[in-house]
């Protein structure tokens, strides 16, 4: 059916793509595949690149497409991720970690917001608003509490949830005004010829400036000591001009507990639906990053909620 003969499937993530390395001699490229949500994973994903790589920020670039067979041939970026590479134990940590945020401010000062897609149609990034944030998070309901709670607690549960977490979205201080990448995190991120090269982007969208850095900290796929996470916290926070402190803080606070909320329902889903039971071993560790940061006040509300349903898991050591 495709006029690739030297396929070999390759590690995928928990999208609906399926990924294959197509070698030819010594040259190469990434073969992506998606049956569900194409637009999204083929068109979205490619214009979101072209953007990344107008603002001289390294993505895949496009190579060849087949919307109509439901793939796109794309740049190799090898297998060499920052999460594979930081596995290894001699590595200096903060000096990726410090590439990463310069990536990151590069990506943070993209002004264009729109380009047009291989169909040549104008694609503009949608606008990360509260409605989005609220649905996310809802996932945790979805997913988790349907899973854990029996009918009777989790139908009050919910009703509290939501209450709360809509609080939580309206107490967001910082304008949706930049370019957020949304997976923004060590296994979306490659060394390539000592770049930072960026893969995974199709979910961008324009949003709040705090979220790629929660996502980037208070990763679920690499133990770091909040020692840690403070100084790369700092680093960023020194480089930014114009920056209200507090607001930024509020705003960190608030999308990294949402975001691990998304993602205990995520892979609680991914399980489930899916069958990929590999990301339920990482919910623990979305529950023990949601404890870091929940003791900030304006979690009193969601605190208390969360202790009365789920005690073990937010205070597990």
């Amino acid at each position: 059916m495709y006029k690739f003969q030297n396929l070999k499937p390759i590690e995928g993530d928990a999208s609906f793509r399926k990924f294959f390395r197509n070698k030819i001699k010594n040259k190469s490229s990434i073969v992506v595949f998606a049956k569900k949500e194409k637009f999204k994973n083929l068109i979205v994903y490619d214009a979101i690149n072209k953007i990344l790589n107008k603002n001289k920020i390294l993505a895949p670039n496009l190579y060849k497409e087949n919307y109509k067979k439901g793939y796109i041939e794309i740049q190799d970026f090898g297998d060499n991720t920052i999460f594979k590479i930081l596995l290894k134990k001699k590595n200096n940590k903060i000096r990726y970690f410090k590439k990463i945020l310069k990536t990151l401010m590069q990506i943070q000062s993209i002004k264009n917001k729109g380009i047009k897609d291989f169909k040549k149609k104008k694609y503009i990034i949608p606008k990360y608003d509260k409605l989005i944030l609220l649905k996310e998070a809802q996932l945790f309901c979805d997913w988790y509490t349907k899973k854990k709670l029996i009918k009777k607690n989790r139908d009050e549960f919910n009703k509290n949830f939501k209450r709360i977490t809509k609080k939580l979205i309206s107490n967001l201080q910082l304008k949706n005004n930049v370019f957020v990448h949304r997976d923004f995190h060590i296994s979306n991120l490659m060394l390539v010829n000592n770049r930072i090269g960026v893969i995974d982007s199709q979910d961008a969208l324009i949003g709040n400036k705090a979220y790629d850095l929660a996502s980037l900290i208070d990763d679920v796929r690499l133990k770091t000591p909040v020692t840690f996470k403070n100084k790369i916290y700092k680093y960023y926070i020194d480089r930014q001009h114009n920056l209200n402190k507090s607001k930024f803080k509020n705003d960190f606070d608030i999308l990294s507990v949402m975001r691990n909320l998304k993602i205990i329902g995520i892979f609680t889903r991914l399980r489930i639906r899916d069958g990929k039971k590999g990301y339920s071993k990482l919910i623990p560790r979305a529950w023990e990053l949601i404890r870091i940061r929940i003791d900030n006040q304006i979690f009193s509300e969601l605190k208390k909620l969360l202790n009365q349903n789920f005690k073990k898991e937010l205070n597990a050591n």
